[in-house]
């Protein structure tokens, strides 16, 4: 599924063109450039100032990495837009934009979905989460995640050509006719397997970790410390779910919908901004992550506070403090 909301022989009254070349360029350039700092820190960090990894940190480094991996083609996209989407860049070129962005949104849902159930087995059950999520079996995991979403992508980069009698397709981003009940099916079972599963699992999370904590008892700090982490990561996560990939799957699934039936101009315009809007917004996840590798990453802003100290030259007043659970 491309971009939605796009112009196209059935609908011709859906095209909404000026205000895709308003909001695409300016979304896409604001994204890249807050995510290539964001996630280039964030994984410097990760690489750089820790002496000894995680098993959470492994997974944002990861997250990471998958956000940089998809923002260097927003530049493209932009321009696209730009140009009233006409496409310059070539038919392998168009597919690998394509595959790179759904790449990364399903590898951040996997990504964020396994963060958050490490952090609730945290809270119910430290000791199970001392010896069952290591360093090995956090590597594996993201293998496998990695693996999967790629595998399953690549039906992206073997579709037919948009425009078979040119030699690149001119409106590459756009959703072609012939296409749509392809589309309908894959729609289906990705928003099942890609979204509605991680989605509840999160809320689950949230639930019985915030009924953990309701429970009388006395921690110590340090589990305090972790505690505060974990339901971070949680809310966090459901936060960026709701705002990012929720109204985009929804979305997402009526404009297939309806363009499968009959809609009207009226109707037909208002859902297409509307699924511009919601495009825009899942795209911006990958700039929203920095925010959960500071507020709840390990010890993140305790490294950025050293590096800080590095650069100004000036001696450490206490010593580094390193805590790991």
């Amino acid at each position: 599924v491309s971009e939605m909301g796009q112009n196209d022989s059935l609908t011709n009254s859906c095209s909404i063109e000026d205000f895709k070349g308003a909001v695409y360029p300016t979304v896409y350039l604001t994204i890249f450039v807050l995510s290539v700092f964001g996630n280039g820190l964030s994984i410097y960090v990760f690489l750089k100032l820790y002496r000894k990894q995680t098993s959470v940190n492994v997974f944002m480094l990861n997250l990471a990495i998958s956000d940089l991996l998809f923002v260097w083609t927003l530049p493209f996209r932009a321009i696209y837009y730009l140009r009233k989407s006409y496409w310059e860049f070539g038919d392998a070129f168009c597919r690998i934009v394509t595959y790179s962005l759904y790449v990364n949104m399903y590898s951040s849902i996997y990504f964020l979905t396994v963060l958050s159930v490490v952090r609730f087995v945290a809270i119910v059950h430290p000791f199970k989460h001392l010896k069952l999520i290591t360093i090995k079996y956090s590597r594996i995991i993201c293998v496998v995640i990695w693996g999967f979403v790629m595998i399953v992508s690549t039906v992206l980069l073997f579709k037919e050509p948009i425009n078979k009698d040119s030699s690149y397709p001119e409106q590459c981003l756009d959703l072609q006719n012939e296409t749509l009940s392809k589309l309908l099916v894959i729609n289906s079972t990705v928003l099942v397997v890609g979204f509605i599963i991680p989605f509840c699992t999160i809320i689950c999370c949230y639930v019985l970790a915030i009924k953990a904590l309701l429970k009388p008892r006395v921690p110590k700090a340090k589990t305090r410390a972790s505690h505060k982490k974990a339901v971070s990561t949680i809310i966090i996560t459901l936060f960026m779910f709701l705002l990012c990939f929720l109204p985009y799957h929804i979305l997402r699934t009526v404009y297939l919908l309806e363009r499968s039936k009959n809609v009207t101009a009226n109707s037909c315009n208002l859902l297409t901004k509307g699924t511009v809007i919601t495009y825009s917004l899942a795209a911006a996840n990958s700039c929203l992550d920095p925010v959960l590798y500071y507020f709840a990453g390990e010890n993140f802003k305790e490294r950025l506070k050293t590096k800080k100290r590095l650069l100004s030259f000036k001696k450490p007043s206490t010593p580094e403090d390193f805590i790991y659970w």
